[in-house]
């Protein structure tokens, strides 16, 4: 696929190595010696790609991007320097650069770079031509629940019978298959919309912080309380509190929203006056949790009082019809969101969406079309946008991040000594009260204010020995 290129560049020999490659690879290639003279030259060649050095005498290379992209936004600019520095690197990307290259240049690479910038110029166009040739169509929602799956569709159902009353609800299912956006569907729906919806994750907090947060403190009640503070279910009105992970609460904090399913009444932390609540609550886990109340670590009547009314989220990978829907719905929240200008994804990019298994499930798809929007940049993301599985884990692994995956899994927390990430932190605690309480679990619980349930998932997690 031949195209139209400018090369703009102070040095005669790199003028002529670009062209005499350029042209062996098919394109027209006409050079320009500034800035200027590729200004002038640019109505002339209508180049499909510019590629143009960055220090150059007079006007330099992202000044004349800048005017290329105000003047003619369809043309792809490349930047080449040799000097690299991340001020430049980050202002050409953000004038909207299609790359940024540093001397000395890897032709090879520079081949595969026009040809890249090629394919989404094509893809661009298609989409362009698709959205002329249909009529206009109603903007999805962005909303997480959305799906044509017979599971999808009893999920929608229960919401409206949900909608009309204030029973407790259970949501179950695996993380990141949306438990949170079908309970504020609920919400959203009822009578009460009008008033907070608010999220709490059990699983963030320690039972003195989660208990502050939802019931409130009076001051002087611990150390920093200075003066008195609303909780949740007081802030919430007559609206919904939603309790995410539920099954990594204690038995202690169990009894207390016990109390308040019962009795619509709970006391602030070193409060002796009784507050009531109007508010509604709405839970979730993806937790067993019913072997967790066979095990002790789940209060059987608080569950029997949670699970008034249950709905089960099924896992992406279970309903991969609905890809191509939720895909669209979740890259209109992402386009709004992010200001891109992405607004489909291409055939072959969708087809790799739909055979990934999705461990993550929407939120993992929703991350992944967030990155493929930024790394897009034009109207549609391709396949090569896409990062997905290991192939993220190891593009990251290579990328500026240097990410640590979770040493603990592999190794033990031996080697987080000189880790100073939360989850090495949190590895090394649990460690050191195991070996204060001499491997007893529920003691050990107890001190960390934790559920036995979610002491075990850490030491599975970070493969901690457990004293005999």
């Amino acid at each position: 696929m031949g195209a139209r290129i400018l090369v703009v560049d102070d040095d005669a020999n790199a003028r002529d190595i670009f062209e005499q490659k350029l042209e062996h690879s098919g394109h027209d290639v006409e050079t320009a010696e500034s800035a200027e003279d590729a200004l002038g030259k640019v109505k002339k060649v209508n180049p499909d790609i510019i590629i143009t050095d960055l220090r150059m005498p007079g006007m330099n290379g992202l000044q004349l991007l800048e005017k290329v992209k105000s003047a003619m936004p369809q043309v792809d600019v490349i930047v080449v320097t040799g000097h690299e520095d991340m001020n430049s690197a980050v202002t050409a990307m953000k004038s909207g650069a299609f790359d940024y290259v540093v001397k000395p240049v890897n032709l090879k690479e520079v081949d595969a770079l026009v040809e890249r910038c090629l394919r989404e110029q094509e893809l661009n166009r298609q989409v362009k031509e698709a959205e002329e040739g249909r009529e206009d169509v109603e903007e999805p929602t962005g909303s997480a629940v959305v799906g044509r799956d017979p599971r999808m569709i009893d999920i929608y159902k229960m919401i409206g019978v949900l909608a009309r009353n204030r029973a407790t609800v259970m949501v179950r299912g695996e993380t990141g298959t949306g438990k949170e956006m079908v309970a504020r569907a609920i919400h959203d729906n009822s009578a009460h919309a009008a008033e907070p919806f608010i999220a709490v994750n059990c699983t963030a907090l320690t039972d003195t912080l989660l208990e502050s947060e939802l019931f409130g403190h009076v001051k002087g009640s611990f150390t920093g309380a200075v003066s008195g503070r609303k909780g949740y279910f007081e802030l919430a009105g007559s609206g919904t509190i939603f309790l995410d992970e539920i099954g990594d609460t204690s038995p202690d904090f169990q009894t207390k929203l016990l109390r308040v399913l019962q009795e619509r009444k709970f006391y602030p932390v070193g409060g002796e006056e009784p507050r009531t609540t109007e508010a509604r609550v709405i839970a979730a886990t993806h937790q067993p949790i019913e072997k967790l109340v066979e095990e002790g670590d789940f209060r059987e009547d608080l569950y029997f009082r949670l699970k008034v009314v249950e709905i089960h989220v099924p896992n992406l990978k279970d309903r991969r019809d609905d890809i191509p829907l939720l895909a669209d719905s979740l890259l209109a929240r992402i386009r709004h969101e992010t200001h891109q200008t992405v607004r489909h994804i291409s055939p072959p990019a969708m087809k790799k969406l739909m055979e990934y298994d999705w461990p993550g499930n929407v939120r993992e798809l929703e991350n992944a079309l967030t990155r493929a929007a930024i790394l897009a940049r034009g109207a549609a993301i391709g396949p090569e946008h896409l990062s997905l599985g290991v192939d993220f884990a190891v593009s990251e692994a290579r990328g500026d991040g240097q990410r640590t995956e979770q040493k603990g899994r592999r190794n033990g927390v031996s080697e987080l000594a000189d880790d100073l990430s939360l989850d090495a932190a949190i590895a090394r605690h649990v460690e050191q009260v195991l070996k204060h309480t001499e491997g007893n679990k529920s003691e050990t619980a107890r001190l960390l204010g934790i559920s036995r349930s979610r002491l075990q998932r850490y030491v599975d997690k970070f493969e901690l020995d457990v004293p005999e």
